[in-house]
């Protein structure tokens, strides 16, 4: 069963418009770059030819990333709640640090990466830690290499 995508309404329009781009301007660009390059000469040798067939082939596999994501999405909307949940913003300081130290961290999918924000997957030990937490509350998890830490809520967002 595929993986279900959480997104914001924002990232789903994101990657709608850049699907869209992907499948019309992007195509065609590549494919008059490639056609420009056929021009130069034996293909064997052609280093403008390559690189061309080269970002085709890294432009598709994102087109197929977004179309996977999307055809397998739910929107959610975190705004307003009082617990973490995906697409919260959570500040979080470890327990044995001080409250200046704390990060701000997004619970979500990368696709919803904002400037200056790190992302946590839901689906990591800490995400799940922390989904249904409230401020102020403290979780434990273990982390992939058997350490076990814990970090207080500061804020939601």
């Amino acid at each position: 069963m595929p993986l279900q995508h959480e997104l914001s309404q924002a990232a789903h329009d994101r990657l709608v418009a850049e699907l869209e781009d992907l499948r019309t301007h992007g195509r065609i660009e590549l494919a008059d770059r490639i056609e420009r390059a056929r021009e130069h000469g034996d293909l064997k040798e052609n280093a403008e030819y390559h690189s061309a067939k080269e970002e085709k082939s890294k432009m598709e596999a994102r087109i197929a990333q977004i179309f996977g994501i999307l055809e397998n999405c739910t929107i959610v909307d975190a705004s307003g709640s009082d617990k973490v949940m995906v697409g919260s913003i959570v500040t979080l300081r470890y327990d044995d640090e001080d409250d200046d130290e704390a990060e701000r961290y997004l619970i979500g999918s990368i696709e919803e990466q904002t400037d200056g924000v790190n992302v946590i997957s839901p689906n990591s030990p800490l995400g799940s830690a922390l989904t249904g937490v409230a401020i102020g509350e403290s979780v434990t998890y273990e982390t992939p290499t058997g350490a076990t830490l814990t970090v207080i809520v500061m804020g939601i967002e």
